[in-house]
């Protein structure tokens, strides 16, 4: 096996793992408010999202072609950069989980990338028109048009159905819940899932595997398809939490308006190539469902952390993308050393997160997602109810009684027995 085919392969096996990231990270857009308002349990949530992930990877490949061939030239990129891109990318993605914080999985990528082209191939290697027009106007524009879509709705709905959060109108709203969680997922899968086939294009453009300019083959899109799936069934719990009851209490009827509005706008870009941030779209949505009903629904000083979020993952994750850049191209003993950074940073933060861990048990009974450092306890999951799932036994306490005195002790003459 030559040097460039085996960078090739650790590349994708990378990029695969990303996908799978994503997945886990994002699931939580498609179903945090179905589970939220108990319109799908948490389990079967995942799985209808996982499935239909899978098939909207393979209903369209125009945002793959902009990565591919769009926000960097492919004629100065290398297989190293793309790896030391895909390795920041994943490390953000894992933090923001940590923390239960719905960043963009797409700017991370995005970031990740540019900051290590840039390192590796100067300012020529980026094509910054193109991540002007189709990766930053659409972050701003996105998660405003579809909060202001979902907000409308909501208004409207309330307007016209006074009872809309009582029976049987909630609960008709639950079931229409189905069918637009399930449209949010297909097009997640339409819209994210593309972005691994762009990158896994890219590198096989790059160590000259594939013509320039040609879009993603078969098994490209179904490795991704199937990667982004298994990610989303393995359940983003911990931003699922912030997404169905850190932003916003919902009720059915908003969590339709939101899935619906974050729908469709999510399909329309991934029509027109546009690299978008299913999260803001789908954070927007709720933020939106929250306003429309009452402003003072939705818990300002949460969506205010998650903006920060969306303002810092690009710069963040590109600077990640430097650095993993900076080491890798000194030679294959600095791709290693990246490779060992990557598994002992994943290790770490999924050791971290078990402390306070949020599971599809707990997932609804807080709206705070806790990180504790160092040596602490970690929390127990509790279960729907409410009880313990895992409560700690406290110690027992055995008093002895005292000895009766024998019967011919003279001290127990005259005692009651």
């Amino acid at each position: 096996m030559t040097t460039t085919l085996f960078l090739v392969a650790v590349v994708i096996l990378t990029a695969l793992f990303f996908d799978f990231t994503n997945g886990f990270h994002d699931s939580a857009n498609a179903m945090a408010t179905s589970v939220a308002t108990g319109a799908l349990r948490p389990r079967t949530a995942v799985l209808i999202a996982a499935i239909l992930n899978v098939v909207g990877a393979f209903l369209s490949t125009e945002v793959a072609k902009t990565i591919s061939g769009g926000i960097v030239n492919d004629a100065l990129v290398t297989p190293t950069m793309i790896f030391a891109g895909l390795v920041a990318a994943i490390l953000w993605n894992l933090t923001t989980w940590l923390f239960g914080l719905p960043s963009s999985s797409s700017h991370a990528l995005f970031g990740g990338l540019i900051g290590a082209v840039l390192v590796g191939a100067g300012v020529s290697g980026v094509n910054f028109s193109v991540v002007v027009s189709k990766i930053l106007l659409p972050a701003i524009m996105a998660p405003l048009v579809a909060g202001l879509a979902a907000g409308l709705a909501t208004f409207f709905v309330y307007r016209l159905l006074r009872h809309a959060d009582t029976e049987p109108a909630a609960g008709w709203f639950r079931r229409a819940q189905t069918v637009s969680g399930s449209m949010i997922a297909l097009a997640h899968g339409t819209s994210d899932g593309q972005k691994t086939m762009g990158v896994i294009t890219l590198v096989l453009i790059t160590a000259g595997y594939q013509a320039s300019g040609t879009g993603p083959q078969t098994w490209v899109i179904a490795s991704a398809g199937l990667a982004i799936g298994l990610g989303t069934y393995s359940g983003g719990w911990r931003i699922m939490r912030t997404m169905g009851k850190g932003l916003v209490d919902l009720h059915s009827p908003q969590g339709f308006a939101a899935e619906t509005t974050s729908a469709a706008a999510i399909l329309a870009s991934a029509h027109m190539g546009f690299g978008l941030s299913t999260t803001q779209v789908c954070s927007g949505s709720v933020i939106g469902s929250g306003a429309g009903r009452k402003l003072s629904m939705v818990r300002w000083g949460t969506a205010r952390r998650l903006v920060y979020g969306w303002l810092l993952t690009l710069p963040a994750a590109a600077v990640f993308g430097a650095v993993a850049a900076a080491i890798a191209l000194t030679g294959p003993f600095g791709v290693v050393i990246v490779i060992l950074a990557l598994l002992s940073g994943t290790a770490a933060i999924v050791a971290i997160s078990r402390r306070t861990a949020v599971t599809r048990h707990n997932v609804n009974e807080s709206r705070e997602v806790t990180v504790q450092f160092g040596r602490v306890a970690r929390e127990l999951a509790t279960s729907p109810a409410g009880s313990p799932a895992e409560a700690p036994i406290p110690p027992i306490i055995i008093r002895h009684a005292p000895a009766p005195p024998p019967a011919n002790d003279p001290t127990s003459l005259g005692q009651q027995p």
